[in-house]
């Protein structure tokens, strides 16, 4: 049933080539990175995991930025306030950057075609519409797309359709899901970027020269290996949410909070 659901959701939200979101390739990096995985509606350990990153952050010099792996929305029971949260600008010296998840992708699927029986209800979407004070959606189309506008901000929507789909630097890839491998960076497509999971005989060579470092498929602790981090640890089950600091000259540091 679950793979049926998944395999429906991502033959309705794969973005054709031409309307691919926005790469943001850059040719050098900051002293300091701090990599948070899939936060999925749990705004209090994000408001947490948040205060020991800008407390870390505070002690080391430099460049500083925060990169958020996508998946803010479903499944937790605050959506709307990770999205509030996300939308307004941090509390310390830290240069923030939040990429798109799957679902991001699918929640702006229903927004722009919303219905009763939408898939994404059964993906983590009711959690979310929760988080709205939205409890009993009308069946009528327009009924419930007029609902869905009086309660969901505009400036929500906004920030998902403007996430990015990928952030690089020299190294290192920061992706939602996972890189294709033997296609160059710039042609990485979204379906890839949002949806892929890393194969259980995955190389143990990074693609295309860089580390990938991710989410989208929980794991009972981070994983740090010499093709890709993995940094979902499945918050909205675990009540654990992971980050990663990447600082020059220095091993992979792992934050959490529960």
């Amino acid at each position: 049933m679950m793979r049926g659901i998944l395999d429906f959701l991502r033959g309705s939200v794969d973005t054709p080539a031409t309307v691919q979101r926005q790469k943001l390739l850059f040719e050098g990096g900051p002293d300091h990175i701090y990599a948070v995985g899939d936060v999925h509606g749990c705004d209090d350990l994000l408001g947490r995991l948040e205060d020991l990153i800008f407390e870390d952050s505070r002690k080391r010099a430099g460049t500083k930025w925060l990169i958020m792996l996508g998946d803010y929305v479903d499944r937790g029971p605050k959506s709307a306030s990770v999205l509030d949260r996300l939308t307004t600008k941090p509390r310390a010296e830290v240069k923030r950057f939040c990429l798109a998840g799957n679902h991001e992708e699918v929640m702006l699927d229903f927004l722009r075609n919303p219905s009763s029986d939408h898939r994404w209800l059964d993906f983590g979407g009711l959690e979310t519409l929760y988080s709205y004070g939205l409890h009993k959606l009308p069946a009528n189309r327009q009924a419930l797309k007029n609902l869905l506008q009086s309660r969901i901000p505009d400036e929500h929507v906004a920030f998902l359709e403007s996430l990015p789909s990928m952030l690089s630097i020299p190294g290192f890839c920061f992706v939602h899901a996972g890189l294709r491998d033997g296609v160059a960076l710039a042609e990485q497509q979204d379906a890839d970027l949002l949806w892929l999971r890393p194969p259980a005989n995955a190389k143990a060579v990074a693609t295309n020269g860089v580390i990938a470092i991710h989410g989208h498929t929980p794991v009972a602790k981070v994983e740090v290996g010499p093709a890709r981090i993995n940094v979902d640890t499945g918050a909205y089950m675990s009540g654990i949410l992971s980050a990663v600091r990447l600082s020059r000259r220095s091993v992979p540091e792992i934050i959490q909070c529960s």
